[in-house]
């Protein structure tokens, strides 16, 4: 199954609409790169530049279309209809791409993303479904996720219904759950059964103590304004110097979930093979 925060039918239309007529607009023979904004049913076009990105590679692998090849020789005059290019490439299999993020080398850095480029690089995972590319994906980057422990759940109050599906899958892996006290409230609530932990202005034992000394294996962190940012800062940075995976959006913790329940239904496999 795919991510429940995934983009419609509808939304990839749309964008692909754009595309066109951006395209026509400015008159490109080549490669275009477009960046776009989507809140709700809107789509906005942050920027549009007639070059390669770094995309190009990886939607070349994933498809099996040499892109830059073919953007070249559209720029040299030959036809996407006289190469060959005519429809849409499906492919078969999933392909995940990951950024890489170097924040353990930068004492201090918080780790929370914003709309800055931080990324060093990227990689790449596949397989025959979702759960599988993700995993491998994530894996390359570095971000090695255990399969059960305990894990922590701390999430803003527009995330609590979110969250009760993500608790429920680490419960059916085998996790412990520890959650500060609005989160296990919503969980206790749809009877998955957690321990509450304090938050670090709530006194000690908290949850900066539990990960310092080893106890968290799992973190789900999602935060809302300023101040809350500021108040988990501790615990990203904490996450990131005892190697504690953790993320920062629902939709992550969704993923990270699927790849967990399919570690043992992963093949190796060859571009060759897939295209």
């Amino acid at each position: 199954s795919l991510p429940p925060y995934s983009l419609s039918e509808d939304i990839q239309d749309r964008m692909r609409e754009q595309i066109i007529k951006m395209g026509k607009a400015l008159n490109v023979i080549g490669l275009m790169n477009t960046q776009f904004a989507i809140k709700d049913d809107d789509i906005y076009v942050l920027e549009v530049n007639p070059r390669a990105s770094r995309t190009v590679p990886f939607v070349s692998k994933a498809t099996g279309v040499p892109l830059a090849k073919v953007a070249a020789r559209c720029m040299a005059g030959t036809s996407l209809k006289e190469q060959g290019i005519t429809k849409e490439v499906i492919p078969t299999h999933y392909s995940v791409k990951e950024a890489v993020f170097p924040f353990i080398k930068f004492p201090g850095v918080d780790p929370i993303l914003g709309p800055e480029m931080r990324s060093t690089g990227e990689v790449m995972g596949v397989g025959k479904t979702f759960a599988e590319a993700f995993g491998k994906s994530q894996r390359a980057a570095s971000v090695d996720y255990p399969t059960e422990g305990v894990a922590f759940l701390s999430v803003r109050e527009a995330d609590r219904d979110g969250i009760l599906e993500v608790g429920k899958m680490l419960s059916e892996l085998g996790y412990s759950i520890v959650a500060t006290r609005g989160t296990a409230r919503t969980l206790k609530a749809a009877d998955v059964d957690c321990t509450v932990v304090n938050k670090m202005r709530e006194g000690r034992p908290n949850i900066v103590d539990m990960i310092r000394n080893d106890e968290i294996n799992f973190i789900v962190n999602t935060t809302e304004g300023e101040q809350s940012t500021l108040d988990s800062y501790e615990i990203r940075r904490e996450a990131l110097q005892h190697k504690v995976t953790y993320t920062t959006t629902l939709s992550g913790a969704w993923a990270l979930c699927q790849a967990m329940f399919h570690t043992d239904q992963e093949e190796v496999y060859r571009l060759q093979d897939l295209h």
